[in-house]
């Protein structure tokens, strides 16, 4: 069996809870300096890697500033540390509803990221934790979309998280949503939704296609109102991209404040808090892989749509 190879420690610290970025030189390729092969991955252009040689920003294992001319020399790590870009703050409150010294569970808001990627980088959740708590070591054990609120949960110590991580990639968590959207008394529930999606790199929305099914979502009416306004609950057997949204819109019942489906009206430009999607990870259980205690979590946050339609749709 081949063995796994340990990656180097990062000479450098995190800045503002964002990890530096690890380059592996690869084989294969003909470059005659490391300044020539970052020129053509990066995008920054080179005016920016020939200022950040410069200034003595890249460096290699030992800590120390790698010079723009050195040979290339596949194999060899280089650490830096990216531009963060500009972000706006989510004003909202991250909750911590657990922690202990193997697992933190967090409530997270609307707008905001689980993890750095793109454009969002430090108004992130995990960025936001290890500032916030004092753990640089945090990871993520698995995603929820920016627009979705509700639990999410991130391991200490780097050593156990493929542990967590295989829970949820073998399905042994049980995961319940709540949604607000049009009430259809048409429309028969409970009901198990199954279907293929797909979501192609470039494209914002995910489509539905024929063939044997990847998605399955357990659907069902909590309650309803006079003013046609109905709150689900959602049980993933799956977790494809954008699952719950795909299957509420197929229902014809799409959830309110979604930007991608029926119709794309976004990308929610940055800043704007308003008519937050109303979808909330409400319900995390599963059985501890580490300690083997039984965890039963439950999010907080209420959708404001239900308590109170108006200010919602006003963005009040």
């Amino acid at each position: 069996m081949r063995r796994r190879r340990t990656l180097p420690p990062s000479p450098l610290p995190q800045r503002d809870g964002v990890d530096p970025v690890r380059v592996r030189l690869p084989a294969g390729e003909e470059w005659s300096t490391v300044r020539e092969h970052l020129v053509q991955r990066l995008s920054a252009g080179p005016g920016t890697v020939d200022a950040m040689f410069a200034a003595g920003l890249i460096v290699g294992a030992d800590g120390r500033a790698v010079p723009a001319d050195t040979p290339y020399a596949p194999g060899m790590f280089l650490w830096f540390h990216r531009e963060l870009p500009a972000e706006v703050p989510v004003p909202f409150p991250l909750e911590v509803v657990h922690r202990d010294e193997h697992i933190v569970v967090a409530d997270k808001p609307h707008f905001l990221a689980t993890t750095p990627r793109g454009s969002h980088v430090t108004q992130t959740a995990l960025a936001r934790l290890r500032r916030e708590l004092g753990i640089p070591e945090l990871g993520a054990a698995h995603r929820l979309d920016r627009l979705t609120a509700g639990l999410v949960l991130f391991t200490v110590r780097p050593g156990e998280r493929g542990a967590y991580q295989t829970l949820f990639r073998d399905r042994l968590v049980h995961k319940e949503y709540e949604a607000v959207a049009p009430y259809d008394p048409a429309l028969e529930l409970p009901r198990t939704v199954r279907s293929r999606i797909v979501k192609e790199r470039g494209t914002l929305t995910a489509r539905e296609v024929g063939g044997e099914p990847n998605a399955v979502t357990r659907v069902e009416l909590a309650a309803h109102r006079p003013d046609g306004l109905g709150r689900y609950r959602l049980v993933p057997g799956t977790g494809q991209t954008h699952q719950l949204r795909v299957h509420m819109n197929a229902l014809g019942v799409p959830i309110l404040g979604d930007p991608l489906y029926p119709a794309v009206t976004g990308p929610v430009p940055a800043g704007d808090f308003r008519r937050p999607l109303q979808l909330l990870a409400r319900r995390l259980e599963f059985t501890d892989p580490v300690t083997g205690v039984e965890h039963r979590f439950t999010s907080g946050r209420t959708l404001a749509a239900w308590t109170s339609y108006e200010d919602w749709a006003t963005g009040q």
